[in-house]
């Protein structure tokens, strides 16, 4: 049983049987959240440690490295049986959207600091702080997120079961097949 699966097997139902009927999803969206955390932390320290005015710049060597991150395991966990596209096809494509991804997960930050000015000295230093966090980490993020999963679903990774890997599908069972079974 895998780690996904044994994690997985531990949710109360039904959140288990819409974990296990929207795996991918679930997957994606741990990539996600490992990729938030390194993003957020690389975002703050360099604002606050190497570009302290240049935040946007800062939001976008951040999300560079996440992506990076991101696609390996999104392309070796997430999407893993899916592909249909050579490597450096694939590769292109998921640094597009990336591309635009950034794009839109950085707007928000820049209207919030150079549209709406909130940024010292029009504001607080915490007014400041909490807005960089809420445009950039939160609304920017969420925007991104949506287009990614759209876009790797049907750009990057579009063919289910095009890649060797074992999937359910494939022979891989499910937590309720091992039970039955008895091997849980």
């Amino acid at each position: 049983m895998s780690l996904g699966e044994t994690v997985i097997s531990r949710f109360p139902e039904p959140i288990r049987s819409i974990a296990l009927k929207h795996r991918e999803l679930v997957k994606f969206a741990l990539v996600g959240g490992t990729c938030f955390v390194i993003d957020t932390a690389l975002f703050f320290g360099i604002k606050t440690l190497v570009l302290p005015n240049n935040p946007v710049t800062a939001k976008i060597i951040a999300t560079l490295v996440a992506t990076i991150v991101s696609y390996i395991l999104n392309r070796e966990w997430s999407f893993r049986t899916r592909g249909g596209r050579e490597r450096h096809h694939e590769a292109l494509l998921f640094f597009l959207v990336n591309g635009i991804g950034i794009v839109l997960n950085s707007a928000p930050l820049w209207v919030s600091r150079y549209l709406f000015h909130l940024q010292e000295p029009h504001v607080s230093r915490l007014t400041e702080e909490v807005s960089d966090f809420l445009s950039a980490q939160i609304i920017g993020t969420l925007i991104a997120m949506a287009f990614r999963w759209y876009g790797y679903k049907h750009w990057v990774f579009p063919e289910e079961n095009a890649r060797k890997g074992r999937s359910f599908e494939d022979g891989e069972r499910s937590i309720e097949e091992e039970k039955e079974l008895g091997h849980s």
